[in-house]
């Protein structure tokens, strides 16, 4: 599913008008990316019973050019990331809410 295709989904279930579907997607991503990117606080999106957006913090490593074979220094970086929830996760594998 690209971006067009999740739109008109959006559309479909909500009834908005396209225009506003598209307006509260592109909302939601920008301010993702702003609290990721953000330097202070916890640099987490949770929402429950779907997952959380959060800031992996990757350390300098050794690594090998795959061309030349030859040693490089690869350096530290952040790394945005999703982990699912559980209900996210039971959803996907077909998992029957129980009572």
């Amino acid at each position: 599913m690209n971006k067009a295709e999740l739109v008109e989904a959006i559309v479909k279930q909500t009834k908005l008008s396209k225009k506003d579907a598209e307006a509260g997607l592109n909302a939601f991503v920008d301010v993702v990316k702003k609290e990721l990117a953000n330097k202070k606080g916890d640099r987490k999106v949770q929402l429950v019973g779907f997952g959380t957006f959060e800031v992996a913090e990757r350390k300098a490593r050794t690594g090998r050019n795959p061309s030349t074979g030859e040693t490089i220094k690869i350096k530290a970086s952040k790394a945005p990331r999703f982990k699912a929830g559980k209900a996210f996760k039971d959803a996907v594998n077909g998992a029957k809410k129980s009572k």
